[in-house]
Parts: C-alpha cells; sequence; structure tokens
C-alpha cells in the first residue's frame, strides 16, 4: 500500500494526516502554528510528520500553505500570514524529515483532493471557492491543475470584474471579490444591514444583543435558519458576487462542475440558492447550453490533507 502525509499549514495550526492511494485519511494529528516563527513552523512539520510515520512506511509529503508557491513548488514567495516572503520551504522540510516533499498551494491542493476523490472526481475540469476570512480559488483543466507560467494562477479572489472600484483589499487593488463575497463580507453585510433596518433584523439582534457591530458569521446564518430578513439579505448580497464571479469562469474555462467550499459552506442551501439564482441569470443566453452545476465540495476539511498527500504521491508526473 502507497501512503503519503499530507499537511496544511493554516494561520493557528498545522494539521496532518496519512493518506493511502484511493485518498482515505487513515490517521491525522495537529500542532499550533507558531505564526511569526519560521524555524518553529518547519519544527511543527517535523513533529506533525515524525508522529504520523511512526509504523509506517511514508513515501512522501504534500504541504499546502496559504500564499504564492514558485512554479517549481518548492518556494513560498509570499505568504502574508505567516510573514513569509521567498521561503524555500520545500528544501528546509526535506531536510528535516528526510523525506520527498511537495509544496502546494492551499487552495489548490483542496482543488486536487476534490477533483481525485470528491465532488469533482467525475470531471476533468473543475473549479472550487473557498469562502473564508478570505476567498481562495482552485482551478483544474483537463485533470491538471492550472497553475499559470509563475505558479500562482488561479487567485480567484482577487479578481473584481463585477466591483473594479469598489473596497480596498489587502493585495493593494480595489474591489476585490473577496471584499465581497467572503465570511467577512456575509458579516459586514448583515451588521450594516442591521444598523440601517432594526426593524428587519429582530432575530439576528436578539442573538448579537442588541449590538450590530457584534454580529458573527454564525449568527447571521442561525438568524437566516429562523428567517431574519436582514440575515438572508446579507446570503444574497455574497451570493450575488459568487454567482457573477463563476459565470465568468464558465465562459472562460467551461469545467464541468463549480464547487464552493471553507466555512461558510455550512449554511448549506442558505447560500448555495442565491448563488445559483445570481450564477444563472448572469450567465444569460449561455445558460441555454450545458453549464457546471454549482454545489457543495464533499471534503469538507480534509480535502487539503487528500490533495496535498496525493500530489506528493504524484510529484514526478503531476504538473
Amino acid at each position: 500500500m502507497s501512503l503519503t502525509i499530507g499537511v496544511d499549514i493554516g494561520g493557528t495550526k498545522v494539521g496532518g494526516g496519512v493518506v493511502d492511494e484511493n485518498g482515505n485519511v487513515l490517521a491525522t494529528t495537529r500542532r499550533p502554528t507558531p505564526a511569526d516563527d519560521t524555524p518553529g513552523v518547519i519544527q511543527a512539520v517535523k513533529a506533525v510528520v515524525d508522529e504520523l510515520r511512526e509504523g509506517r512506511e511514508i513515501e512522501a509529503v504534500g504541504i499546502g500553505a496559504a500564499g504564492w508557491i514558485s512554479s517549481d513548488r518548492s518556494t513560498v514567495m509570499l505568504a502574508p500570514n505567516l510573514s513569509w516572503k521567498n521561503e524555500p520551504l520545500r528544501d528546509k522540510v526535506a531536510e528535516a524529515i528526510d523525506l520527498p516533499v511537495v509544496v502546494e498551494n492551499d487552495a489548490n491542493v483542496a482543488i486536487w483532493g476534490e477533483h481525485r476523490f470528491g465532488a469533482a472526481k467525475r470531471h476533468r475540469s473543475s473549479v472550487l471557492y473557498t469562502i473564508g476570512t478570505g476567498v481562495g480559488g482552485g482551478i483544474v483543466v483537463k485533470d491538471n491543475l492550472l497553475r499559470g507560467t509563475h505558479g500562482v494562477a488561479a487567485e480567484i479572489g482577487h479578481t473584481r470584474s463585477v466591483m473594479p472600484d469598489g473596497r480596498q483589499c489587502g493585495c493593494g487593488r480595489t474591489g476585490c471579490l473577496e471584499q465581497y463575497a467572503s465570511g467577512r463580507a456575509l458579516t459586514r453585510a448583515a451588521q450594516e444591514g442591521a444598523a440601517e433596518h432594526p426593524e428587519k433584523a429582530a432575530v439576528l439582534l436578539k442573538l448579537a444583543g442588541g449590538d450590530p457591530e457584534s454580529i458573527t458569521g454564525r449568527q447571521v446564518t442561525e438568524a437566516a435558519r429562523q428567517g431574519d430578513e436582514v440575515a438572508l439579505s446579507a446570503f444574497d448580497f455574497i451570493g450575488f458576487y459568487l454567482g457573477n464571479s463563476a459565470a465568468d469562469l464558465v465562459n472562460l474555462i467551461d469545467p464541468g462542475v463549480i464547487l464552493i467550499a471553507g466555512g461558510v459552506v455550512d449554511a448549506g442551501d442558505l447560500l448555495l440558492d442565491p448563488i445559483r439564482k445570481h450564477y444563472t441569470a448572469a450567465l444569460a443566453d449561455r445558460a441555454q447550453v450545458p453549464v457546471a452545476e454549482v454545489r457543495a465540495a464533499e471534503l469538507g476539511s480534509k480535502a487539503g490533507v487528500i490533495g496535498a498527500a496525493d500530489l506528493a504521491r504524484h510529484r514526478e508526473i503531476v504538473p
């Protein structure tokens, strides 16, 4: 049995899992992420790998990390959440654990996991949106990750076709998708709506103790499930921008499926229905011919570990 380890480096934790060739996760573990301590992150990865490889023959390790990864899957060129710039992560980890290592963007490993073993496995081309604090993206075209010349393609969250002169984004541009379609955008839309129309936000304000600025994403979901108008409007708000973005990608690459992942997708149809509504409207006449279905991803938090492990297994053949 071929076993590899997938590691997901996040802002708060380093999680890992042993994965077989069928995408089954056989064991998992995690360590805190020392975000401002690069040697500490390397040691956390080593600790995760050492625990998982005990008593097992491990072939290679794949790492998913938020940030821009070089085209040779070795260097984190920029990872703002970890204060990394041109960090030779692959070589440092490989030296520490004495195994082959592949490094890839976190959204890319997630779409690869879904492509190989999850909701996109019946499609040669697919798109993944990860909706969290920001908006990440991954794209597979004809069974290959779309990585681009420099390794940093599919930054869907930093496209701005719908609102080019809008809110300032952390990337330095204005109007990026993640300013309007992220978990943070959902919360902000609900807070602003509750402040402006408190009579339509009775449930939401009750959950937040009467203070619009205290509204959280979980409260928006709970209030929407109870029919709160402002909460439902907040989901429609981010659904508009996600639906229009998805329609743009249909016209660009014609994928077989568009997947929605991340914490916000726990809201289910409260999120998916507005996306589908605005997606269909934005497609216009294009919707009269076959188009990609919009659906929730299947693998949840395991997608990154599974995808990273599988990329490590196929490190010599997957471009």
